[in-house]
């Protein structure tokens, strides 16, 4: 981890830890308000929106490359008025910068980095960036800022009328029952028959999405839909996204197999997939949805809740600088821990069993030679070693 600067800007006071994170930053941050605006207009200065939050890696990633790096913050502070935003704090500024840099990007995220005008209407943005292409980006945007400063007032102008389209709703005419099947019948396109949720990487649970299927196939008793829930339900549970151990969801898995996630926790993903399991229990009547439910609950009381009662809004995915450090392992590790294996014999080993169980082994391995414990494999091949284990077990004694 760099060392943090003596030096300090205006985010030293304020409440957000998230904020106080970039409090030692080279760079002149300052919250969000009247007197940044204000600056920015005396300045004649495009303004940098940056959102963020405490526990994001890719947050974190960019704050040690970029914003402490001396040189990137000399650019930023002269050619731009910096503010940092909270976006656990303020989620209004973030749904409205959001918005603009999925409409100029196609994509959006956090960090999510949005660059306005003085009266805040948004001209470039995009997430994370490496500190090479984002000099590159300060670099053009201030010179064009100072030598054309029309293209970004009437590109601003043409943004803010599609987002201001984007939000309209206009009322539905009519909405009826095949307007409602159409609809999922599209949606089934989208479906992965082997791993569930739609067919794509990344994955997100998606809770709201899985809890509407659900209704709609026990109404309209649609077994495709309700098998699909099913189905992407359980192997979210059985998969690294959900923390083997200790219960808990991280916000998404980076592959398409549910394995492998971003390792943050958020209260919201979790209190959503409590609702969501819960539902599919009474619908599935699965045993295994009613563990994954107290699971859950048990984790949000013991990590996510204060002495006072308050809850925690999230986990940081990184630790002592590394994301994931703590939910990954190796067969090494295993070895560290004590099974308590009942029957000391050499036929066996609750190591292995337990590898085997949790998938860590070689072909599961990450890039960086960890695994991420998940419950995806084959558990009746699992059952067979065991029942084979124990027979060899019984007939020492």
């Amino acid at each position: 981890m760099m060392k943090k600067s003596a030096k300090t800007n205006a985010l030293i006071n304020e409440k957000s830890l998230y904020l106080q994170q970039h409090a030692h930053n080279p760079v002149n941050w300052m919250p969000w308000g009247k007197d940044a605006f204000e600056k920015a207009k005396n300045e004649n200065k495009l303004m940098l929106i940056s959102i963020g939050y405490s526990s994001c890696h890719w947050c974190h990633v960019m704050e040690e490359e970029t914003f402490n790096d001396a040189e990137t913050a000399e650019l930023m502070n002269e050619n731009f008025i910096c503010v940092k935003v909270d976006r656990e704090e303020r989620p209004d500024i973030d749904a409205v910068y959001m918005s603009a840099v999925q409409l100029m990007s196609g994509h959006g995220g956090w960090p999510l980095n949005c660059f306005v005008l003085p009266d805040g209407r948004p001209v470039y943005g995009g997430t994370y960036f490496r500190n090479s292409d984002w000099n590159n980006i300060l670099f053009q945007l201030s010179h064009i800022y100072k030598k054309e400063p029309d293209k970004f007032l009437t590109y601003a102008e043409d943004l803010k009328a599609a987002i201001n389209k984007l939000e309209l709703r206009k009322p539905q005419k009519s909405f009826d029952k095949t307007t409602l099947l159409t609809l999922v019948e599209n949606w089934k396109k989208l479906f992965d028959p082997i791993r569930g949720g739609l067919n794509r990487s990344p994955k997100f649970p998606m809770p709201d999405n899985l809890m509407f299927l659900m209704r709609y196939g026990w109404l309209t008793q649609d077994k495709q839909v309700l098998e699909h829930c099913k189905l992407t339900l359980t192997q979210i549970s059985r998969g690294g996204i959900n923390d083997q151990l200790a219960g808990g969801f991280a916000r998404y898995s980076v592959d398409a197999y549910w394995k492998v996630p971003h390792f943050e926790k958020m209260l919201y993903d979790n209190a959503q997939l409590i609702s969501c399991y819960c539902l599919a229990y009474r619908i599935f009547k699965d045993e295994h949805f009613k563990n994954v439910i107290h699971k859950t609950v048990d984790f949000i009381i013991s990590a996510m809740t204060d002495a006072e009662g308050y809850f925690y809004s999230s986990i940081d995915a990184d630790v002592d600088g590394e994301e994931g450090r703590y939910y990954c392992w190796n067969c090494a590790d295993m070895e560290k821990v004590n099974f308590n294996n009942p029957f000391p014999s050499k036929k066996i080993s609750i190591t292995d069993l337990m590898c085997d169980y949790f998938s860590v082994n070689d072909k599961e391995k990450t890039a960086e030679g960890y695994c991420v414990l998940n419950r995806l494999s084959d558990e009746g091949e699992i059952r067979k070693k065991i029942s084979s284990h124990r027979r060899r077990i019984f007939s020492d004694y």
